[in-house]
């Protein structure tokens, strides 16, 4: 039975390897635009940055190079149901310099489309055992991001040999090159 987390929580995971499922709906009548949204992976070591460029993950960039974080593609309209996009951790692959693995979401070209998070509802991260399929946490972001183009979805961090889930559900006015400036 899945846990559902609020903002700020912590919980172990209890699976080596997993899949994060990313899911949204968008208010397509409201900028005449489609919206494009993009997961994307930060792979950090103990001091807060990326341990090598190749360990942001994102859609030019869909593995790791120790395989431990693979990108399955990106959605370009997250239409349907269910998870638009997902990322496939290997925590036995994952290189021991790593100790947290943020995951945030971007509004592609937010600026010039005139768009924001405030136009995106039904937000959701959620974690499911790869082998079983079945899901262990998930956080379902209730927050309205009014001005906000990205969100810090939720991290997972590695704590006394034990790695966990935080629900984080932080919005930011900035896009991937924002997070790049601040994980670099």
């Amino acid at each position: 039975m899945a846990i559902n987390l609020q903002k700020g929580q912590r919980e172990a995971i209890n699976a080596p390897k997993f899949v994060i499922g990313l899911g949204w709906d968008t208010n397509t009548s409201s900028t005449g635009s489609a919206f494009d949204l993009d997961a994307s992976v930060f792979i950090l070591g103990e001091n807060k940055k990326i341990i090598a460029d190749e360990y942001f993950v994102f859609y030019n960039n869909l593995k790791s190079p120790d395989g431990g974080v693979e990108h399955t593609g990106d959605n370009l309209t997250g239409a349907g149901d269910g998870d638009d996009e997902q990322i496939k951790i290997d925590l036995n692959k994952v290189d021991p310099r790593v100790s947290e693995i943020c995951v945030v979401v971007t509004i592609h070209e937010a600026e010039s489309r005139r768009q924001n998070f405030g136009q995106v509802r039904n937000s959701f991260m959620r974690i499911f055992d790869a082998a079983t399929n079945e899901t262990l946490l998930k956080y379902e972001l209730e927050e309205d991001f009014s001005i906000e183009t990205a969100v810090e979805f939720g991290r997972i961090y590695k704590r006394n040999n034990e790695w966990k889930f935080e629900a984080i559900g932080a919005g930011m006015k900035g896009g991937l090159a924002d997070y790049l400036n601040k994980y670099n």
